[in-house]
Formats: C-alpha cells, structure tokens, sequence
C-alpha cells in the first residue's frame, strides 16, 4: 500500500464510518479500485480494522466531555455503592435504573450491556468474517438493499420520544443485537444501530449518539486486535502509509459526526435509504450483466 492507496482509504473511512451506508462496503470497493496488496482479503481486513482506529480516536475526542462524564460518575457511583453501603433500589422514568447510579453511570452500564451480543458473536465467527466470503459483492449490495428496507421500517414504525436520558436496558439489547448485522459487511454499523435506536423509540439524534457511544468498545476491540495481526502480515513498507490513513481517517471521521448529528436534528434518513438502494441496485445489475466479479481473484 502506498501513500495515494491510503488517503484513499482514508477518506472513505472518514466518510462512511458514521453515515449509514456501510464503510465496509466503500473500503471493499476502494481496495479493489486501489489494488493494495493485490486482493489478499487477509491483509485488505486488518488494514480496513487498524484504519477504523482513526475514526475511533474521532468519537473519543468528539465525546470526550461525555466520556469524562460518564468515566467519573461510574467510579464514584461505584465507590458509594461499596463503601458507603447505599441500597440497591430502582427508579427512573421506565423503572430500570438503579437509583444510585446517576444518568451518566447508567449510559456507561448500557453502553457495556450494549457490546455484548457483538464481543461474543464476533469472537465466536471471527474466521468467518475474515475470510474472503465476506468481501463478496452479492452479499454486500443485498445488505446494502435489506437495512435500507429496515430503516424505512424503523422510521414509519418508531414513536422518536426518547432522549438519551430515558434510554434502558431494552434499548441497550436492541440496539446492541442490531450492531451484530455490521459483522456483515454492506450493513453498516451506524446504520444497523441506528435502526435499532429508532424501533426502540428513540430520536434520530439519540439513536446516533448511543450508537457512536456504543461502536467504541467494538471498533476498539476490533482495530487492536487486527494491529497485532497487521504488524505481523504487513509488510514494513506498508505501515508508513497505513499510519497516514488512520490520520486521515480520523480527521474525516470527526467532521462526519459533527455532520451527521446536525443533520438527524432536522431530517429523516430517507436520504441514506435512497443512496443504500441505488447503490445495491446498481452493484446487482453490474454483477448480473458480468461487468464486475463478485470476488477478487
């Protein structure tokens, strides 16, 4: 991978890592157009994971006043309970929030309950979603279509009444079990979650900001564990460039959220629902007509 390959990719990261139209299938396309590492699926999915730390870096510093919130008010909570002895009682607007956590402690415990469908289904299929079958393009411009489909459903079918404060443990497993569809690739993970986010009830706005809170453990598990793998399967020349794209994508990545927020305030998702199905569409009839391969040979 040179330095053009990884701006390249970068960017797309940056991009479509926050945006509900899967970065996973922009970096499978940019990849192919780019030619690194001449399709080795292996080496192109560490690559993708390591990039996807530059848009995790983008969420800690977007969130950090959030994070510093939410990491402090764990702690202390957690201290009272036990050295100060506070009996464990619930309250809240759904009843489900032990009263002596405060509201920021509690977005930590969800966002923990959140990561557990993906920590464990993406641990148990790890092989499966490294392996070449998932960069088939069949499979992604039909996940691109099927959560398209699901976010129309979502947005006629959502109530929208939740801010982040009212948010519980449902909210949490739907949201988390929706995260486990961005294991395949042409979902999206923002776009999964944020579709679990709004069949729960909750505001576009919400839906977004528990899901960039929910990817942090995810990305970071992810990315850290394809770094290992990178050091060891990349070659030397390769690490330079995948520095410059990790950059790259975080400074992109931090200006798509800011976006992205901005614009849920005021708007439906009707306009990723439109790009996802032209996209999809466009990617079956090319297959269909044998313009593209749906693998890399």
């Amino acid at each position: 991978m040179d330095f053009l390959q990884a701006i390249i990719l970068g960017v797309v990261q940056g991009l479509t890592e926050f945006i509900p139209v899967s970065s996973t299938a922009h970096l499978v396309f940019a990849s192919r157009l780019t030619g690194i590492y001449g399709g080795n699926a292996e080496m192109t999915t560490a690559t993708i994971a390591v990039i996807q730390l530059g848009t995790l870096a983008a969420v800690l510093i977007y969130f950090a006043a959030d994070l510093w919130g939410i990491g402090t008010a764990f702690a202390r909570d957690h201290w009272n309970l036990v050295f100060n002895k506070r009996r464990m009682r619930f309250s809240g607007t759904d009843g489900n929030r032990p009263i002596f956590l405060s509201e920021e402690s509690w977005l930590g415990w969800l966002v923990i309950i959140g990561s557990i469908p993906i920590g464990t289904i993406g641990f148990l299929l790890k092989d499966v979603i490294e392996g070449s079958g998932t960069k088939n393009l069949w499979f992604i411009a039909s996940m691109l279509i099927v959560i398209a489909i699901g976010l129309v459903i979502a947005e006629k079918l959502g109530n929208q009444r939740k801010d982040i404060k009212h948010l519980g443990i449902t909210d949490a497993l739907v949201q988390g079990f929706c995260q486990v569809l961005a294991l395949m690739p042409g979902a999206s993970r923002s776009g999964s979650t944020i579709m679990g986010g709004l069949l729960a009830g909750e505001k576009r706005e919400t839906a977004a900001r528990f899901s960039f809170l929910l990817s942090i453990p995810a990305i970071t598990a992810s990315g850290l564990l394809e770094l290992r793998k990178a050091l060891k399967i990349l070659p030397h020349e390769s690490f330079g460039p995948l520095i410059v794209a990790t950059v790259v994508a975080g400074v992109i990545g931090y200006l798509s959220i800011w976006a992205l927020l901005a614009y849920l305030k005021r708007n439906t998702t009707f306009v990723f629902v439109v790009y996802r199905i032209i996209l999809g569409v466009t990617i079956l009839v090319l297959l269909g007509l044998g313009v593209i391969s749906p693998l890399v040979s």
